[in-house]
């Protein structure tokens, strides 16, 4: 028989690729979905749709007892939300719930892998790369979320626990990064002020692949940083893009003052609802530090080894978007 395995988020851009990876692996695939979410991209897989409600614990552990999941993916969460409250219980809360509830519920669980985020450490100090091990220290709610959501986990008495904390993930039915490449395919190319930066990225197949991968592992309770295993400055994402679609941009810089004049109107003006602007006065945080991490512990323990650079994963991204009408 199939190895039962539920994956959480399942509407989302990377469970989109480990559903694809766990059904070329042959597992028995389970996805959780909210009752809002928009699944019709899914409907060409063979899986089977749950609806969890992971603010209720008793909730949680009746249906897991029902599903007996041997494994478990958890790549649900929010990357915006309107105070570090609502992060911390979407992303951290929760986690914890889910992960205490498979517990609880005495179920065969071989794994739970755990999608957490670079974001979890905090931006690497140049010209080091962040380590595995280092002290954490995000800058983001979403990231001070997820370090809450480890730190939960870890207190989880034996939680066959594995923690992936992917970098910048790009490719096929990503959407964030898709706004930058939409602007640079226009001719455009924005930067916020003009210091130097040192970048790192993971295409999504690579990274669900592994995170497939990783529920065979007899590793437990250890976490590893995932990019693709180079570093890029900030003009590489621009500068593939170029070559693979043959235009040319106009490249400008925004002063670094501007840009957070302008992060603070728009927080200003979304007070009093419940989005989260794109543009926020923590989010340039993130998008003006270095962001390289070390990737060895991954290869050594978990036999991870990217098949894409930047390069080519964006060749592949851009042509999915152009057959697609993303682009």
């Amino acid at each position: 028989m199939k190895e039962k395995l539920l994956i959480t988020g399942g509407s989302g851009f990377v469970a989109y690729h480990t559903i694809e990876a766990a059904l070329e692996q042959d597992y028995e695939v389970y996805v959780s979905v909210r009752p809002q979410s928009l699944t019709a991209h899914l409907k060409h897989f063979p899986i089977q749709f749950l609806s969890l409600n992971f603010a209720d614990k008793n909730s949680l552990v009746e249906a897991l007892k029902l599903q007996q999941f041997e494994y478990i993916i958890h790549t649900a969460g929010t990357t915006k939300a309107g105070n570090q409250q609502e992060y911390d219980r979407v992303n951290a809360v929760f986690t914890a719930n889910l992960a205490e509830a498979a517990m609880a519920a005495n179920i065969p669980l071989k794994k739970f892998v755990f999608v957490s985020s670079l974001a979890a450490i905090g931006p690497s100090n140049e010209p080091g790369n962040i380590e595995d091990a280092i002290k954490m220290n995000p800058v983001t709610g979403y990231g001070k979320s997820k370090m809450l959501a480890e730190q939960m986990l870890q207190n989880i008495p034996n939680l066959p626990l594995i923690t992936l904390r992917p970098t910048a993930v790009y490719g096929p039915r990503e959407k964030d990064i898709l706004i930058i490449l939409k602007t640079i395919v226009r001719g455009l190319e924005p930067y916020i002020g003009n210091k130097p930066q040192q970048l790192s990225f993971v295409y999504v197949k690579d990274l669900a692949r592994l995170i497939v991968n990783a529920l065979k592992s007899e590793v437990v309770q250890k976490a590893y940083n995932i990019s693709d295993g180079n570093t890029y400055d900030r003009l590489a994402l621009a500068s593939f893009t170029k070559q693979i679609i043959g235009n040319k941009t106009f490249r400008f810089y925004l002063p670094l003052s501007i840009v957070k004049l302008m992060a603070g109107i728009l927080e200003t003006a979304s007070a009093f609802s419940k989005k989260t602007p794109a543009l926020n006065r923590e989010k340039i945080n993130e998008l003006t530090a270095s962001w390289i991490c070390n990737i060895e512990p991954a290869k050594k323990d978990l036999n991870y080894l990217p098949g894409y650079d930047l390069k080519g994963g964006l060749k592949e991204t851009l042509e999915w978007y152009k057959i697609n009408k993303w682009l």
